[in-house]
């Protein structure tokens, strides 16, 4: 049997999760991660069932509730009531039509922290709308910064929006409610937008901004592939390196290795006018030998290059290995739990639990008697 883990600096405490998809079980992973029991409600429908997500949803009890129906609806209530936290990623409105709402959690349980997380946000007037992480990272401004000056903006896979504007950030809400709730007595509502996230991650390039240091357009910028010293570059194999040379003594040790140590086109780092002519000189030799040759040139050398690496290739790294960044789940990498916690570490992460596999003993837990229970499963509510 999947168990909640017992290590962890949020051991101890309680977390419902209204099963969804992309950053509310983000969130509870990490919640999980760092040792919270965090209960995933399932449906009904897919009990007995693999998780179709088994390390987004690893550390976790399930239970299959059917929130339509309103045994089912009542049970998690039930369950809720026990809960230290709450989290759902339902658009606005759903989790009140289902009876599950802020005020009726919130009165029954007076400290809950109830954790909501969406892409627009509860209110405002795209807050009803569809949407995903690419619609939430443009029109908060990322996404349209980020590319060649000439071409398309280039998708960043779905981490600025789900992953860091959505879940890890309704993660630190929920922590930070939940201290104040240990504080005072009283739950809150914690509203997470994807839309706010991604603008909160984007407060230094704001500074820039402020201070004239940054153009508001694709390319131009010390960080967004303009300088030279700090884009990645093709080498002969068709594989690449990274290359983030900022302050003086790395740009310096950065020539050294290259050989342009004195090279006048090299001579001022910041001299935007070169920029173009110093990239394509760097292509050009970059292009002449092989990704891991220039990553053994540079090993040691101080200049902040490094081989941009593939999965497989970054759970095998001998940085991530000795750091055990990744780990294995039936011979498949998966991310270690983090930040690392030297007085309270997480367990190592378990397995996603098949879906319903908790459902009898949480809801005794819970204070159900067998016979609602029983009443549950005769009627469907309940896996």
């Amino acid at each position: 049997m999947t168990t909640s883990p017992t290590a962890g600096p949020l051991a101890g405490t309680r977390v419902v999760e209204l099963g969804g998809i992309g950053p509310g079980p983000f969130c509870g992973m990490i919640l999980a991660d760092l040792g919270a029991d965090v209960i995933r409600i399932d449906r009904p429908a897919d009990h007995g069932k693999p998780s179709a997500h088994p390390i987004l949803h690893r550390n976790r009890r399930s239970v299959t509730l059917d929130l339509k129906d309103p045994e089912g609806a009542r049970a998690a209530r039930i369950l809720i009531s026990t809960a230290d936290a709450l989290v759902e990623g339902f658009r606005p409105g759903v989790t009140e039509r289902l009876g599950l709402g802020p005020e009726v959690c919130l009165a029954a349980n007076p400290r809950l922290v109830y954790g909501r997380i969406t892409g627009w946000g509860q209110d405002g007037p795209f807050a009803d709308q569809p949407g995903h992480d690419i619609n939430y990272i443009a029109i908060a401004g990322a996404l349209g910064a980020i590319g060649p000056a000439d071409g398309d903006p280039v998708v960043p896979l779905n981490l600025i929006g789900d992953m860091g504007g959505g879940g890890m950030l309704l993660a630190l809400g929920v922590t930070a409610a939940l201290v104040s709730a240990r504080a005072t007595g009283a739950g809150q509502v914690v509203d997470a937008a994807m839309t706010d996230g991604t603008a909160l991650q984007l407060a230094l390039v704001h500074g820039l901004m402020a201070t004239g240091r940054w153009q508001d357009r694709r390319a131009a910028n010390p960080y967004d592939g303009a300088a030279p010293y700090y884009r990645t570059y093709r080498c002969a194999d068709g594989l690449h390196v990274a290359v983030g040379c900022v302050e003086p003594q790395f740009y310096a040790a950065f020539l050294r290795v290259l050989g342009l140590t004195g090279d006048p086109l090299f001579e001022h780092q910041g001299d935007t006018a070169a920029w173009p002519a110093m990239a394509v000189r760097l292509g050009d030799l970059f292009a002449s030998r092989p990704r891991d040759a220039w990553t053994e040139a540079f090993d040691g050398r101080g200049a902040c290059v490094t081989p941009v690496l593939s999965f497989v290739e970054a759970a095998a790294h001998p940085h991530n290995a000795a750091r055990g960044t990744y780990t294995t789940d039936d011979g498949f990498p998966q991310p270690a739990p983090a930040p690392r916690f030297l007085g309270t570490p997480a367990s190592a992460p378990r397995p996603a639990p098949v879906l319903g596999e908790h459902s009898l003993a949480v809801l005794a837990e819970a204070g159900l008697t067998d016979e609602e229970i029983m009443h549950l499963q005769r009627h469907g509510p309940v896996g």
